[in-house]
């Protein structure tokens, strides 16, 4: 329990738990969406934070950190991105077709049986990234469908995805938005803005019922880390016992064994010694 307790004491904004718990902080939350968009906004309402949408019962959920809806059911999802997630098996970053799902999931979540599409509301993902994914320095980037043929023209679908880069040294960004890019990257308190963060950072982790969702949150990230390491594991023992099939078939066929007694003595179908036989 301690050392989970001493986990939340070093936690910085960077982290999803804490950065979840700050922006649920409606004024510290509305102020940066402000600075962002360049607009007024009346009031936020919390929706689910950290929700978790599952369309379908075998579809690939999506964890959100926080999901908000404004005066005006412009609805928001923002989230945390530390590292630049690589799929290891085809060497392809993941970043891009994962705001590509959320919003497919966001739309069909908000969409409620019977409903026109144009009851859709606009939606703004939001991703907080410690690296700059695009590699043009650009403080923020911000993503709209537009015609290839006439950049002009936009298809108004009202769905936007913005990548805040907190590396980022090209382009505008108000003085608080700025500030807090710097607090995220290192922990440096340059403004009232960033004050009011660390303040309510203190805030929250003296918080006894954060500090007891810390200890469950950390538990629940200890038993899916348990779980994909075993999937893991298992994964790597099927794939070395099919290798070890193929090495022994390979041994067999050059022994002059058919393929039917090959496919007896290793398990295999014939047709997969065929296969082999066929390299």
């Amino acid at each position: 329990m301690q050392k989970q307790i001493s986990n939340l004491d070093k936690l910085t904004l960077s982290n999803d738990f804490l950065f979840k718990h700050v922006m649920l902080r409606k004024r510290i939350c509305k102020h940066i969406l402000e600075e962002l968009l360049h607009t007024e906004i009346a009031d936020i309402t919390y929706l689910e934070a950290e929700q978790t949408i599952d369309v379908y019962p075998d579809s690939h959920g999506i964890r959100l950190d926080v999901r908000i809806a404004d005066a005006t059911n412009t609805h928001y999802n923002l989230e945390m991105q530390v590292k630049n997630p690589v799929n290891r098996a085809t060497g392809k970053f993941l970043l891009p077709k994962r705001t590509r799902y959320y919003q497919a999931m966001l739309d069909t979540d908000m969409l409620q049986k019977g409903q026109d599409y144009d009851e859709l509301s606009p939606t703004y993902i939001i991703f907080f990234c410690l690296f700059d994914f695009f590699q043009d320095s650009q403080r923020i980037y911000t993503f709209k469908k537009r015609c290839l043929e006439n950049m002009n023209i936009e298809l108004a679908d009202e769905a936007v995805i913005m990548f805040l880069n907190t590396l980022g040294t090209k382009g505008d960004v108000s003085p608080d938005i700025q500030s807090l890019f710097d607090y995220i990257n290192s922990n440096i308190i340059n403004s009232n803005f960033t004050r009011e963060v660390a303040d309510t950072i203190v805030e929250i982790k003296n918080d006894k019922k954060v500090r007891d969702a810390y200890m469950t949150y950390e538990m629940r990230m200890k038993d899916m880390r348990d779980e994909a390491h075993a999937e893991g594991k298992a994964e790597g023992l099927a794939e070395g016992k099919a290798k070890e099939k193929t090495a022994t078939a390979k041994r067999l066929l050059s022994m002059g064994l058919s393929v039917e007694d090959i496919a007896k003595a290793t398990s295999l179908s014939v047709e997969q010694v065929e296969a082999i036989k066929a390299e």
